[in-house]
């Protein structure tokens, strides 16, 4: 992806993510970690059909957000860190206007650890 436009890399990776159902993926792949979900468990727990989820997950991985790992007839997903810090520093590049104080408290009210996320019960 080294040779493509950033810009439009970007636009893809949030093209990716402008849709309820992968954005929604997305965060619970997020949450899940390194370890990752299998494809039936995610459709699962998205109330998707299986051959619907799919698509979405294709969509996701060819935005470079997430790897799929074959295991004999499973396939795993997981979150591509590398791709999602790329689209986050992406859109960071040019922040604060040379004043980086101004981002300081960016990620304040971020903690990984919290349950009182809306998501919280998928950490359960």
């Amino acid at each position: 992806m080294s040779d493509v436009n950033p810009q439009v890399w970007a636009v893809d990776a949030l093209g990716a993510l402008a849709h309820e159902t992968r954005l929604s993926v997305f965060r619970m792949l997020v949450q899940a970690g390194p370890a990752g979900l299998i494809a039936g468990a995610i459709a699962e727990h998205a109330a998707v059909p299986p051959s619907t989820m799919s698509h979405h997950l294709a969509t996701l991985e060819r935005a470079g957000l997430v790897t799929s790992q074959r295991e004999s007839r499973l396939i795993h997903y997981r979150t591509d860190y590398a791709g999602m810090r790329r689209l986050l520093a992406f859109l960071m590049q040019d922040c604060c206007q040379g004043a980086p104080e101004m981002c300081t408290d960016l990620f304040k009210g971020l903690d990984c650890n919290s349950s009182e996320t809306p998501d919280a019960e998928l950490s359960r």
